[in-house]
C-alpha cells in the first residue's frame, strides 16, 4: 500500500547518493597531489583525464554546486511525496467513506474552501489541467448524493510556505490525517536517525528546518555555509526516513478504516522476537490461514509502525511447514522479509 510512491522516493534518493559519491571521487582524483595515483587509476585513459581537467571547476565552487543541487533536490523529493501521498489518500476516501456526510467535518470544510479557491484561481497556469465542471462536480455530488463523489486533490494542497512541521501537520490534518508529526517522531527509522546518527543532539523538527534553510539559501542566494559529502549523505537518510514514516501513517489510517468496515481484522500479535534469528513467536486470536509467501501488516500506533511483511518461513512446534490454519490461542513461529519486534499486532486483509 503506497509502496510505489515510496519506491520512487528511494530510487530518486539513491540517484542523489550516487551523484554525491561520484562527484566526491572525481574531486579526489582531480585534486590529488599524487601523480602516481592518477597514473595507476587512469593508465589507459590519459586523454580522457586530460580532457576532464581542462574544464574542471574550482574545488570550493564545485562543493557549493553539489550542496545546492542536493538540498534542492531532496526538498523537492520530500514535497512531491507529501503531495502525492495525500492525493492517493483522497482518492481512497470515497471507497472508505461511501457517503460524503461520513467524512470528518474538517475534511468537508477544507474541501469546500478549496473548491471555492480553485474557482477563483482556475485561470492560473498551474491549474490549466482543470476546468470549472470537474472542480465543482465532486463537491456537488457529495452534497446531493446524485452520484459518487470525489475529492479533487488540488483543493487540499494549497500551501504557500515550505513544509515545515506546522505546515505539514496542517496539510495532513486537513485531509483527515491528524497527528502526523507525533507519528513521525515515534517512527523507528526517524528515531534511529536522531539517536544513532545524530547522537540525540538534534530533533526531527530541527533536521527538517535545517534542510529547508539550506534549500532556501541555495534557491535564493549564495550559501555562506555548505555541506560536504558525508553530511549530504546523512540528509538523504533523513528524507527517506521521513517519507517512510508518512507512508506508514497513511497505511495505518487506511487499515483502521477497513477494520471498521470489516475488510480487515487483527488476527494476533508478536509475543516474542528473537533479534539474532530475525524471527519470532506470534499468538493468534482468530482462525486464519497462514502460508509462506502470504503477507500480514505489522502494526503499532504507539511506535508508529504499519508495514506490510511477507512470511518467509513458518514453524509449528519447531517443525517447518509451508502453511497452517491457526486456532484461538495458538502460537506459531514466523519469519518475515522485514525486521519486527515484540508487541506488534498482526492484521490480515479479508479476501
Amino acid at each position: 500500500m503506497f509502496q510505489n510512491l515510496l519506491k520512487t522516493v528511494r530510487v530518486n534518493i539513491s540517484t542523489v547518493i550516487s551523484i554525491i559519491k561520484t562527484n566526491t571521487r572525481l574531486r579526489e582524483i582531480s585534486f590529488s597531489s599524487s601523480d602516481i595515483t592518477k597514473q595507476e587509476l587512469y593508465e589507459d585513459t590519459e586523454l580522457i583525464l586530460g580532457t576532464l581537467m581542462q574544464d574542471i571547476p574550482k574545488l570550493q565552487e564545485w562543493l557549493i554546486y553539489d550542496h545546492c543541487a542536493v538540498v534542492m533536490r531532496l526538498y523537492a523529493i520530500y514535497e512531491r511525496f507529501v503531495e502525492e501521498i495525500i492525493a492517493d489518500w483522497l482518492t481512497l476516501l470515497p471507497v472508505l467513506f461511501p457517503q460524503y456526510s461520513e467524512l470528518e467535518e474538517r475534511i468537508r470544510n477544507t474541501h469546500q474552501i478549496g473548491v471555492g479557491r480553485l474557482l477563483i484561481e482556475i485561470k492560473k497556469n498551474r491549474y490549466k489541467h482543470l476546468n470549472i465542471e470537474n472542480v465543482i462536480r465532486g463537491f456537488f455530488y457529495g452534497y446531493t448524493n446524485e452520484a459518487e463523489y470525489y475529492l479533487l486533490p488540488d483543493a487540499f494542497l494549497f500551501h504557500e510556505q515550505n513544509l515545515r512541521r506546522e505546515t505539514l501537520d496542517k496539510l495532513m490534518a486537513d485531509a483527515g490525517l491528524p497527528n502526523a508529526w507525533i507519528w513521525i517522531e515515534n517512527h523507528r527509522a526517524v528515531k534511529y536517525f536522531i539517536e544513532e546518527i545524530r547522537g540525540s543532539q538534534n530533533t526531527a523538527e530541527s533536521e527538517l528546518n535545517d534542510l529547508i534553510i539550506y534549500r532556501n539559501d541555495a534557491a535564493h542566494g549564495s550559501p555562506d555555509n555548505f555541506l560536504r559529502a558525508h553530511a549530504l549523505l546523512e540528509l538523504c537518510i533523513f528524507v527517506e526516513a521521513l517519507c517512510q514514516a508518512l507512508a506508514e501513517l497513511v497505511t495505518y489510517q487506511v487499515l483502521e478504516r477497513k477494520k471498521v468496515l470489516g475488510q480487515t481484522q487483527e488476527v494476533g500479535r508478536i509475543t516474542e522476537w528473537l533479534k539474532k534469528r530475525e524471527a519470532g513467536i506470534a499468538k493468534f486470536e482468530e482462525i486464519t490461514m497462514l502460508s509462506v509467501g502470504r503477507s500480514l501488516f505489522l502494526v503499532s500506533e504507539g511506535t508508529s509502525c504499519c508495514v506490510l511483511a511477507t512470511i518467509t518461513s513458518i514453524q509449528n512446534n519447531g517443525i517447518p511447514v509451508n502453511e497452517i490454519q491457526t486456532t484461538k490461542g495458538m502460537e506459531v513461529g514466523l519469519k518475515f522479509d522485514v525486521d519486527a519486534k515484540k508487541g506488534l499486532r498482526l492484521y490480515q486483509l479479508q479476501d
